[in-house]
């Protein structure tokens, strides 16, 4: 079923198929630098706006793709041939370049190549990465060399483990309390840390956690 989420979700990773950022997938096809920013998807009231038929045609035109890829976005990710075997290979990205610049479009695709690779016992999609836990800000639930699995393209509710980028290029791993159009709870995992609270143009991006090693 199409809901507001998993459209922008498939434009999202549609844009890191291309190694682009939202603003960068907007000029490839034509629209205004700003068409595809998260502060676009919703009104100033909080009512969801959806991307435009016209937005998405010049999209799918523009990286050549077709509508049924883009519909397959849209409910998830294809397995490739090595994960219906039944194992994955995704780039391993350390917590303070996940913080560096120039690493991760604005909606928390990992951009480039030469990343070092590990295999996963599970499937996972084409989208997914994994990021070493640095420190010991995560105890107990993460400790320091913990490999945690991120899809950027999965939804993501209350209650569940996330990621969150700041633009201020701070990473961390929280529980997400509440999310609404206009701003961002996370519970600390750590009970020495504090709670946080931001506002949605303090966030660059927020992605689950589906996997982590013990």
């Amino acid at each position: 079923m199409l809901s507001h989420e998993k459209v922008w979700a498939a434009i999202d990773a549609l844009a890191a198929r291309h190694s682009l950022s939202a603003s960068g997938l907007a000029r490839k096809a034509g629209l205004d630098s700003t068409a595809f920013n998260r502060s676009k998807r919703y009104s100033p009231d909080g009512r969801p706006r959806w991307p435009s038929t016209e937005s998405l045609s010049k999209v799918i035109e523009a990286t050549g793709a077709s509508l049924g890829e883009f519909m397959a976005l849209i409910e998830g990710t294809p397995e490739t041939p090595r994960q219906r075997a039944g194992r994955a290979s995704v780039p391993l990205i350390g917590f303070a370049q996940a913080g560096a610049g120039g690493f991760f479009t604005d909606a928390g695709f990992p951009v480039g190549q030469g990343w070092e690779q590990i295999d996963l016992p599970g499937q996972v999609s084409e989208a997914a990465y994994a990021l070493e836990v640095q420190g010991d800000s995560m105890l107990p639930l993460y400790r320091n060399g913990n490999v945690l699995v991120i899809e950027p393209s999965a939804p993501v509710r209350r209650g569940d483990r996330v990621v969150v980028r700041t633009t201020e290029g701070e990473v961390m791993a929280k529980i997400l309390l509440r999310q609404t159009p206009r701003e961002i709870e996370l519970l600390s995992l750590n009970q020495d840390h504090p709670n946080r609270v931001f506002a949605n143009q303090e966030v660059d991006w927020i992605a689950r956690i589906v996997w982590a090693s013990q």
